[in-house]
C-alpha cells in the first residue's frame, strides 16, 4: 500500500455510504492520530486499538439519522506530491465549516489549532 492515509479515508467514506457501524484497518501511529482528531472534532464516536501481534485500529462512525456526519473527505498531500503550508497559508475548509488536518512538528492537529500555535506543516486532508 503506497498511501495508508488515503486508504483510511476511502474506507471511512465507503463505510459511511454503506451505513456500517464501524471499520477496522491496520494500525499506524499517523492513522491513529488522524482518527483521534476526527473524534475530537465530533466526526466519529470512538477510536480504539486492538490486537497484540498485529494491531488493528477500530473506528466507530457517527450518524445523524440515516446520514453519515461526514459529508466529504479529500486527501490533499499525496506521496507523489506533498503539500506543505505555513501557518498563515493554512486554508479554511468550506468557509470554516470543515476541518483541515495538518501534520506539524508538534503532532497532528486541526487547522484552527495550528493557526493558534502559529505552526505550519504538511496538509494531510480536508473533512466536512
Amino acid at each position: 500500500m503506497s498511501d495508508p492515509i488515503s486508504d483510511m479515508l476511502t474506507r471511512i467514506r465507503n463505510a459511511g455510504r454503506a451505513l456500517l457501524p464501524a471499520i477496522e484497518l491496520p494500525h499506524s501511529s499517523i492513522k491513529e492520530n488522524v482518527a483521534n482528531v476526527l473524534k475530537q472534532q465530533g466526526y466519529v464516536t470512538e477510536v480504539s486499538v486492538d490486537g497484540k501481534p498485529l494491531k488493528k485500529l477500530k473506528i466507530k462512525l457517527k450518524y445523524d439519522g440515516k446520514k453519515s456526519v461526514i459529508e466529504g473527505l479529500k486527501r490533499v498531500s499525496k506521496p507523489g506530491l506533498r503539500k506543505y503550508v505555513g501557518a498563515t497559508a493554512i486554508p479554511r475548509v468550506r468557509g470554516g465549516l470543515g476541518v483541515a488536518i495538518v501534520s506539524t512538528s508538534e503532532g497532528v492537529m486541526t487547522d484552527v489549532q495550528a493557526r493558534k500555535k502559529n505552526l505550519g506543516g504538511e496538509l494531510l486532508c480536508y473533512i466536512w
